[in-house]
């Protein structure tokens, strides 16, 4: 048998090598370049798993000193490597350095630092996610400077503005002798907080985060103190669940409910309690001012969805009123902006007093009285709290709010509405409207705090309004009167304050009285034509309506003192006037009433009626000085004669000029009133204060008045 050929020997590593070669040679260049890539990750990985990362230490420290333009200094032991996707960050004795004007040394520092970092989440998205950190003796100081133009956690450029804090995602954390101060001069917040974390007493959670500080807001102390639970990460889907309080004197606020993460507050789901004794203390925590309230108490369902804060389910008291709704607090363009949908059921007259400036202790403890000081020894209404102007120059605003009854004795208002609006320290109520008396009554007011000293524009107008309804209070009745009422205030004053805004306004106030029917004995009654007045009682006919063909009152406002422009009354048989004015810088009134009547009647007391006093405390001078010598005329005439003869000292020699109703009805000035004839009136001032028919006045009486409205002595 012939021997059999010998095998091949077995392929050596060269031949193994010189065809793994050719299979390279054969792929394509793109497939080439990829895997390269991903070998020198797997490769880099490696490195940095065996070695920790350590001997990137000084490197980390130049480059983050360049980046953040800051002194980044790490102490001790140093790890930077991928655990084994997650990144793993450990550093013992961190310091960053603090910006030169900062009142601490150290922006950050730490006896230990150890994170877990999402890779990814340093590539995509605007927020770091740490699944992890343990942070040991550390301390981090956040303060802005006294401008509020830079802060010390904005990095990189120390020239570049001041950023809102943006935390990075924490899912769970151990601290351990943590501290946070946190510095704001222009919003007078200054604050320390201490973080510890404890084993948790729940087996669902893993650690307790406590937390507890204390600081001051505009000079007010306040405490906080709460804790965090976070879960055990054998329970899928566990979330952090949030236990707040913080307490400034008899202010109190509570927030509980879940988080996804440590510091994840989109998504969360949180209830918020707050009670106190003047929400607008609430507020200022927030550098938002709002009008003063009694006491309050408020729940209110809280999440944030994106830059926004919501809060609804929103409802509570103030005082003795409720409010509901929904608010949104958010931070545009780095603005704080609140928007609101507010309703109120049932708002107490004494709730409303705050929003105008009024002291809400003193009308809880006095009622309507609360709202009158004595100044001078004068009494005034008008009220002398400041609109906080630096405090509405940092928010904007957006607010609608409704009120469905006004409870208030002698007050008949109802169905009120109003938007605010504030965009950079422009105030606008636009519209203010409400139900009055079977009328409706529509406002625009402007406050602008741009500029000093503040301007507000009024611009209020009446509907036409039942007389009967509108004056009821005043004797007015309804059965007989068909009247109505209609009007407009436009002004525009300077000032931080009520008082002090209309007390320099200028513009015009008119009443327009249509055609209609009023109860004989109020018309009478306000001429003191005794005559008329008895010949009804008498005959039986009280309730006999009296026609009124057109009316206006109007002043005419400069610097704050309202005068007479006209007061102009035609009836069917009389005609009243009135001259004089107001003032609204010391609240002071100087008017005079006289009607005159068409038709000749005894026992009319046609004399001057003065309306003197003050705002607060108007008095009505019946018994005017000429009508007393008409009484002395009168009894010499009872003497003389008979006392037949007294009633000539009373008569009306009915010599009044009927109105041309078209002025009136236009609210149109005296200079343009006209009798129904067409002539120029001739006895409806000037639009002065003066009170003679020619609206001239005399010295003496322009001195009285000077020392009335003006406070000149």
């Amino acid at each position: 048998m012939a021997d059999a050929a010998p095998s091949p020997p077995p392929p050596g590593w060269r031949d193994h090598a010189r065809r793994g070669r050719d299979r390279w040679r054969r792929l394509p260049l793109a497939a080439r370049v990829l895997l390269w890539i991903i070998g020198l990750i797997l490769a880099l990985w490696l490195i940095l798993f065996i070695t920790k990362g350590r001997f990137l230490k000084a490197p980390f420290e130049r480059v983050m000193t360049g980046q953040l333009e800051r002194q980044v200094r790490v102490g001790g032991d140093f790890q930077l490597y991928f655990a084994p996707i997650a990144i793993k960050f450990r550093a013992e004795g961190l310091r960053i350095a603090n910006l030169p004007w900062a009142s601490r040394p150290d922006l950050f520092h730490a006896d230990l630092i150890d994170m877990r970092i999402a890779p990814l989440s340093l590539i995509f998205g605007d927020r770091y996610r740490l699944p992890w950190l343990e942070l040991r003796n550390a301390a981090a100081d956040l303060e802005w400077s006294r401008d509020r133009q830079h802060n010390t956690w904005t990095l990189g450029d120390p020239d570049r503005k001041g950023e809102p804090i943006t935390l990075p995602l924490i899912r769970r954390a151990l601290l351990a002798g943590t501290t946070l101060r946190y510095r704001d001069p222009v919003m007078q917040l200054a604050t320390d907080i201490r973080f510890e974390t404890a084993k948790a007493r729940d087996t669902r959670f893993a650690s307790d985060l406590r937390f507890a500080g204390d600081g001051t807001m505009r000079d007010r102390p306040f405490t906080l103190t709460g804790g965090l639970l976070s879960p055990n990460e054998t329970m899928t889907g566990g979330r952090n669940s949030l236990a707040l309080r913080a307490v400034a004197g008899a202010t109190v606020l509570e927030v509980s409910g879940s988080l996804p993460g440590a510091t994840e507050l989109e998504g969360s789901d949180l209830r918020l309690v707050t009670t106190g004794p003047n929400l607008s203390l609430l507020f200022d925590f927030l550098g938002v001012a709002i009008p003063d309230t009694r006491r309050y108490r408020f729940t209110s369902a809280l999440t944030k969805a994106g830059e926004e804060w919501r809060f609804t389910h929103l409802k509570g008291r103030f005082g003795d009123s409720d409010l509901a709704g929904r608010m949104t607090v958010s931070l545009p363009k780095n603005r704080l902006l609140i928007d609101a949908d507010l309703v109120t059921r049932t708002l107490d007259i004494v709730d409303v007093g705050p929003f105008i400036g009024y002291d809400p202790q003193r009308l809880e403890a006095q009622g309507a009285d609360g709202a009158i000081e004595t100044v001078g020894g004068a009494p005034r209404i008008l009220p002398d709290a400041p609109l906080r102007v630096e405090a509405i120059r940092n928010f904007d605003a957006n607010v609608r709010y409704a009120v469905r009854t006004i409870r208030a004795p002698n007050v008949p208002i109802a169905n009120a509405a109003v938007t605010v609006k504030l965009d950079r320290s422009l105030l606008t109520l636009s519209p203010l409207t409400f139900d009055m008396s079977g009328g409706h009554v529509a406002s625009d007011i402007e406050i602008d705090a741009r500029r000093s000293p503040v301007r507000t524009r009024y611009d209020i107008r009446l509907a036409p309004t039942p007389m009967g309804r509108l004056l009821a209070r005043w004797g007015v009745e309804e059965s007989g009167t068909t009247g109505t009422i209609k009007g407009r205030v436009q002004m525009t004053g300077l000032g931080d304050t009520l008082h002090e805004s209309l007390g320099s306004a200028n513009g015009r106030i008119a009443v327009i009285l249509p055609a209609g029917s009023m109860w004989a004995r109020n018309v009478q009654l306000s001429e003191l034509d005794v005559g008329t007045f008895v010949t009804k009682m008498f005959a039986g006919k009280l309730k006999q309506p009296v026609e009124i063909n057109c009316g206006l009152i109007a002043f005419t406002v400069r610097n704050g003192v309202a005068a007479a422009d006209p007061i102009l009354i035609d009836t069917k048989k009389n005609v009243m006037l009135g001259r004089g004015g107001f003032s609204f810088r010391n609240e002071r009134l100087d008017l005079v009433f006289r009607a005159d009547g068409k038709k000749i009647s005894l026992f009319s007391g046609q004399s001057p009626v003065g309306v003197n006093g003050w705002f607060a405390r108007p008095r009505i001078d019946v018994i005017s000085p000429e009508l007393l010598a008409r009484g002395g005329a009168a009894a010499a005439l009872g003497v003389a004669a008979s006392p037949l003869a007294a009633v000539l000292a009373f008569a009306d020699v009915g010599d009044a000029k009927a109105a041309a109703c078209g002025p009136v009805l236009a609210g149109a000035d005296a200079q343009a009133q006209r009798t129904r004839g067409g002539k120029p009136r001739d006895d409806v001032g000037r639009g002065t204060t003066a009170k003679d028919e020619k609206g001239k006045g005399s010295r003496k009486e322009q001195k009285s008045q000077d020392r009335k409205f003006l406070g000149i002595f």
